[in-house]
């Protein structure tokens, strides 16, 4: 269980290149979480000491050397049987969109493009960043798999490369450590994403490596068949390829111990607790949300999924477990496995319309449902969240979110609505002090992050 390297990393902490010493990370028992189970063998993801990144030889040392196949299409028999989903946050399945990238190279005599996503651009999530800073050859073995399951002759690893203490060098040097062993088949690029909050989506990321804005694009065609510059493009998280990664080495029975039979294996959860500071743990899907947030109050709420997730009362929450068959039932996903409690001295109702707010302004504002829907539900939120509402003013933003959801380039107008939506019913009482003219909250300090230097007005944001 780790504590990430990112924005909350206390300053100067961080070792000279190369010596492989940095913040030591909250243990399970000071986090109150379950302790590593040997058993079902997590963590599977990170190094165990959990004291420093792995660098090659310790890389290899636990997992062995790359297990190329030398054939196309035989790790996606593998994937399938093993049930992986994407990472990121859609949970599809991977072995599909592996399928559809080599049949659109066949068809097209193309070779594709594979990306390795680690943007994550979710102010709420630093599984990725944790993941690339301590484990970082663990992704790119299996951007590398992925690109011989396809017959990529292009590789690339998109992220922050110059935020969060400074991953971007540690991925310079486990690229140059790989390079200087011969183990890569395809030369890796390293490209930096901009700070905005669709960077992330597929088509947005495609678009800014082509030469473009970072917006999200209108489909058809998909990019697994025509993407990067015409190429089919295979588009994964870097969690997911680490999973990959390990499936190459384990197999599918090996990665189905843990987790559900419809959802297997595990997954890197970002969880912020009163204090605010992030903890990085990796859990079974279909573990008890209770073990995971015990320490929470039952008149507490509880947000899982981050910003496109859904608020449950804690009492509820409680009850269900960490994989989607669960939470569907609730109205929730569990997204890129984020778990957020604001403490019981914050409004999470005016914490929520600050979080639409930033949303509404991170949105590509290209079609209907960004342009004019996010801003007025930010704003209707706001009048709620000040105590302000005009007697019409909360069908109003009910009548919104079911306006734009469905109709976007991308899905962010739908999260947002899904989001705002959870809000109005978890904090229906809330809402009721806020008429009038009461608020629980005491602390006026902010507690759902919203990224430094992001758009304030929409004059910030063109």
């Amino acid at each position: 269980r780790h504590a990430p390297p990112g924005r909350d990393a206390a300053p100067g902490r961080d070792a000279a290149p190369g010596t492989g010493e940095d913040n030591p990370p909250m243990t399970a028992a000071t986090q109150g979480l379950p302790a590593e189970d040997t058993a079902t063998s997590l963590p599977r993801l990170l190094p165990r000491d959990g004291q420093r990144p792995e660098h090659w030889h310790a890389h290899t040392a636990r997992h062995g050397r790359l297990p190329y196949r030398d054939r196309r299409g035989d790790l996606i028999g593998d994937l399938s049987a093993a049930g992986l989903t994407g990472r990121g946050g859609a949970a599809f399945p991977v072995h599909r969109k592996l399928s559809a990238v080599l049949d659109a190279a066949g068809k097209r005599r193309r070779a594709p493009v594979v990306i390795a996503n680690g943007a994550e651009s979710e102010p709420a999530s630093e599984k990725d960043a944790t993941l690339l800073w301590l484990a970082p050859h663990l992704v790119l073995d299996g951007l590398q798999l992925a690109a011989e399951a396809v017959g990529a002759d292009q590789a690339i690893l998109y992220t922050h490369v110059d935020r969060r203490n400074d991953v971007g060098r540690r991925l310079r040097q486990a690229i140059a450590e790989r390079v200087a062993v011969g183990a890569d088949r395809v030369a890796v690029q390293l490209a930096e994403a901009p700070p905005r909050f669709l960077s992330g989506q597929e088509t947005a990321l495609v678009s800014h490596l082509a030469g473009g804005p970072a917006i999200p694009t209108f489909m058809p065609p998909r990019i697994t068949e025509r993407g990067l510059l015409g190429a089919p493009t295979l588009v994964q998280n870097a969690e997911t390829l680490a999973h990959v990664a390990l499936i190459a080495r384990h197999g599918p029975r090996w990665f189905r111990q843990v987790g559900t039979a419809a959802e297997p294996g595990s997954m890197l959860c970002t969880i912020r607790r009163a204090d605010g500071a992030p903890r990085v743990v990796e859990v079974p899907l279909g573990m008890p949300l209770k073990a995971l947030i015990s320490d929470v109050r039952a008149d507490q709420a509880v947000l899982i999924g981050g910003y496109h997730g859904s608020w449950l009362p804690a009492i509820e929450a409680v009850r269900l477990t960490l994989d989607n068959q669960s939470l569907a039932a609730a109205g929730a996903r569990v997204g890129a496995g984020i778990l957020l409690a604001p403490p019981p001295d914050r409004c999470a109702l005016i914490e929520t319309a600050a979080v639409v707010r930033y949303l509404a302004l991170e949105s590509a504002g290209q079609c209907g449902p960004c342009l004019n829907g996010l801003p007025r539900m930010a704003a209707a939120l706001t009048e709620i969240a000040v105590g302000r509402q005009r007697g019409q003013t909360q069908a109003d933003v009910e009548r919104w979110a079911g306006l734009v959801t469905g109709r976007g380039a991308c899905h962010h107008p739908d999260g947002t609505a899904r989001f705002v939506r959870s809000a109005l019913i978890t904090f229906a009482a809330e809402v009721s002090r806020h008429q009038r003219g009461q608020c629980t909250g005491t602390s006026k300090r902010p507690f759902l992050p919203i990224p430094h230097g992001s758009a304030r007005t929409e004059e910030d944001w063109v």
